[in-house]
């Protein structure tokens, strides 16, 4: 099918909210500062794509020697329908990022517990960059349906009064037995530049990581079947 009669547009989150929450894997709302959608020739949501400030300060501090640290975003969600025809996903990658305020540097991640290996990123000219580094997680009995970080949001933030942290109340609701720690898989980790031609050389320059050969090996599709009721914003 012909991708000219496609388009790409802006979408507040309330809009796409359950494909974010019901139709991608993790099941959890991430942050969003930038929302995009993909529509068919009969203007049908397709896709939704998302960018955020990524989670990881320690990649926003360091990846590139402290520079960008306020132009920085993670495209944090990626969901499309399973029947579209060959090249659209990427086609819906590159029109977003070409729709986001530059200079900007764009990281994304393939979550090989998903065995995801980022194919979509390499198909678009994406730097890859090796794994993330090993990291632990708290998972309580009994919940392992759930996404950690899933986990820990609802238990709220610090409480202000007592000095709990999150960790202490899961433990305090659950108790000590019922908490434990679980290694988070790694993750394939690529970046996008966006900026005229010397920033992207200056990002390229600033660098931490060594550019590494695309992965490669078996692609799993998560179940993406859920057909999201379509809204209408109005004006």
């Amino acid at each position: 099918m012909d991708l000219k009669n496609y388009s790409v547009r802006s979408v507040d989150t309330f809009v796409v909210k359950n494909w974010i929450l019901r139709k991608h894997y993790a099941k959890r709302m991430p942050s969003i500062s930038y929302c995009f959608e993909l529509l068919n020739e009969n203007k049908i949501t397709i896709g939704v794509c998302s960018f955020g400030r990524p989670i990881a300060h320690s990649l926003i501090k360091n990846a590139f020697n402290g520079f960008y640290q306020n132009n920085f975003l993670e495209l944090n969600r990626l969901i499309t329908n399973d029947d579209l025809p060959k090249n659209a996903t990427s086609f819906f990658v590159s029109k977003c990022l070409k729709m986001l305020p530059k200079p900007m540097v764009v990281v994304s991640y393939a979550d090989t517990s998903q065995n995801h290996n980022g194919y979509i990123y390499q198909a678009t000219n994406w730097i890859y960059t090796g794994l993330s580094v090993k990291f632990n997680d708290y998972m309580v009995k009994g919940l392992e349906h759930m996404h950690p970080a899933s986990i820990l949001d609802s238990m709220g933030r610090k409480d202000k009064n007592k000095n709990f942290s999150q960790v202490q109340k899961l433990k305090l609701k659950y108790g000590d037995k019922n908490v434990y720690m679980i290694e988070r898989p790694q993750k394939h980790r690529y970046f996008y530049f966006l900026g005229t031609k010397n920033d992207k050389k200056n990002m390229l320059k600033n660098l931490k990581y060594k550019i590494q050969p695309y992965p490669k090996g078996q692609n799993k599709n998560y179940d993406a079947s859920y057909q999201p009721t379509i809204q209408t914003k109005l004006f």
